[in-house]
């Protein structure tokens, strides 16, 4: 039995998007002073050695917040910081052998793009799923063309997991994505990038 999913704005950082004279740690306690109670640290290009004190600060800021905090691929710096949970994505360890190493009490998320991809998820033991691109944006050219509110519409009509809509997500969208039957949005740059991210942050539950 999947894990009860309590929010609705999952954050996802990226140190190399904020702006300049503001921390990343800064960036995520103003998002966690405007509501965001779900944080993917998701910084890939750093070894464990320099992610752990980033997952450490981390931490300590969802905690003070009541929020959670997943790792993005790395159970082991989720497991060395009591983090809440993990993210795989498709180059990450399978989901069935994250489950056994986790135990049943924390969150598996995964990175999917194709409806196949959700259902093989939660066979495996996910709790929940990002779908997209549903929008361009530039962190997911890689996937190619965007997939658009009516194919996400179709997986969320058949999944069997609670998905968060990603890619080139901002709250004028959420009408649309919320009528599709997203669970709740991804987002990176509609917050990081912005010069008041606790203000950013609250547009999405307006």
């Amino acid at each position: 039995m999947p894990n009860p999913i309590d929010f609705t704005l999952y954050l996802i950082t990226d140190r190399h998007q904020v702006p300049p004279g503001r921390t990343l740690l800064e960036t995520v306690e103003a998002a966690l002073e405007g509501g965001v109670r779900a944080v993917q640290l998701r910084e890939k290009d750093l070894n464990a050695a320099a992610l752990l004190p980033l997952a450490e600060g981390l931490r300590a800021l969802t905690r003070r917040y009541s929020a959670r905090l997943l790792i993005n691929d790395r159970i082991d710096v989720a497991l060395a910081v009591e983090a809440d949970g993990v993210h795989l994505g498709g180059h990450s360890l399978p989901v069935a052998v994250a489950r056994r190493l986790l135990g049943s009490d924390r969150l598996i998320g995964v990175s999917t793009h194709h409806l196949d991809e959700i259902t093989g998820s939660a066979t495996a033991g996910a709790d929940f799923v990002t779908f997209g691109p549903v929008f361009a944006t530039p962190s997911k050219l890689c996937h190619g063309e965007p997939l658009g509110v009516e194919r996400l519409r179709l997986a969320c009509q058949n999944s069997p997991l609670p998905i968060f809509a990603l890619g080139g997500i901002k709250p004028r969208h959420l009408v649309d994505l919320n009528a599709a039957g997203a669970t709740g949005v991804a987002v990176i740059s509609a917050i990081v990038t912005a010069a008041d991210p606790a203000s950013a942050t609250r547009a999405f539950f307006d």
